[in-house]
């Protein structure tokens, strides 16, 4: 790394990436370079294979290649989508390490985390990463420090959960670099009037969620969140929230038109559907992270919910993202 002042910022591009995040990233450094007449920030965009990669809509970015690219830059971002956990590429994760040991701050945007935390270069950071990836890395690591925040920024490292939090990020990294006053005028330029703070949350509350505001309802909801692995009885959940375990069945069907047991049961489907679809763990160990002990139980439950068995989805989604990449690399 050069000195303080970041100016050389490089995006590493993995295939799939959210066209919106990678927007939210580069527009205000853009931004910043026209509105103060200089440049700031100088842009490199590099793709995680090859000279080229493709994002979530299929629009198509070029850039330098990894080789290309060397390791001259202040401040570097990997922005990813969907699998990053399950994501192969040896040569990305070995260039992540190498621009760490040069001492190159390093960025995560979406799921671009979870591959900074695969290459090794997080131990002793605080990071976040988009929700939908959280529990994921979760079950990966106990040693990560997973934060719930819109973006954290912790001693060189620059992390942030995607959409457009990246806007939020960029903002304090330019107020941090060039002062509040450019920062406020690039938001202004984006009619940004209301920028977030870090540890903002990533999703909207329980009751925006689920449109319910009877305390012990929102307090059920809650414990069943916190216990996906050890799940409560409908009785335990009833006492804990201070409340009759009849009573609370009539208000779960008045406010959310299902059982308590059948929402529970389904809250934690999707945390094992997360899991089989994001990780290479073994079903065994997802279905003891679900609260099930017996696999063929668990598996029953899952395909009534979402059709396959967790076998069958995972190898369908493993053929489909065989089916990706060599269109990609045909494409290339």
């Amino acid at each position: 790394m050069h000195d303080q002042k970041i100016k050389r910022i490089g995006f590493i591009l993995v295939d799939g990436f959210s066209l919106m995040s990678l927007s939210s990233a580069v527009e205000p450094l853009r931004a910043a370079n026209h509105l103060s007449g200089e440049t700031l920030f100088e842009i490199t965009f590099i793709p995680a294979a090859g000279t080229r990669a493709s994002s979530s809509v299929g629009i198509i970015s070029e850039g330098q290649s990894i080789e290309e690219s060397g390791y001259d830059f202040d401040l570097v971002f990997v922005t990813a989508a969907g699998s990053p956990i399950k994501y192969e590429n040896p040569k990305l994760l070995k260039y992540i390490k190498m621009l760490s040991s040069k001492r190159v701050q390093l960025g995560g945007i979406s799921g671009g985390s979870a591959l900074l935390a695969r290459a090794g270069v997080m131990t002793n950071h605080s990071f976040t990463v988009h929700w939908d990836h959280f529990e994921a890395l979760q079950e990966m690591s106990s040693q990560f420090l997973l934060k719930r925040s819109l973006y954290v920024i912790d001693n060189g490292r620059y992390t942030c959960a995607g959409g457009v939090a990246p806007m939020d990020m960029m903002s304090a990294l330019i107020a941090s670099q060039h002062g509040r006053k450019l920062a406020k005028a690039v938001n202004d330029w984006f009619i940004y009037t209301s920028v977030r703070a870090a540890n903002d949350p990533q999703r909207m509350g329980l009751v925006e969620k689920y449109n319910v505001h009877h305390p012990a309802v929102i307090c059920a909801i809650e414990l069943m969140q916190n216990h996906i692995s050890d799940p409560l009885s409908s009785e335990q959940l009833a006492r804990l929230s201070n409340i009759g375990e009849r009573q609370l069945s009539r208000l779960f069907q008045k406010n959310l038109g299902k059982k308590v047991n059948t929402f529970y049961t389904e809250m934690r489907l999707e945390h094992a559907h997360t899991l089989v679809t994001q990780t290479s763990m073994p079903v065994i160990e997802i279905a003891i992270s679900a609260g099930y002990e017996s696999l063929n139980y668990f598996s029953q439950k899952f395909k009534q919910v979402f059709e396959y068995s967790p076998a069958q989805l995972r190898k369908n989604k493993t053929s489909l993202a065989l089916e990706n990449s060599q269109l990609n690399q045909n494409n290339g």
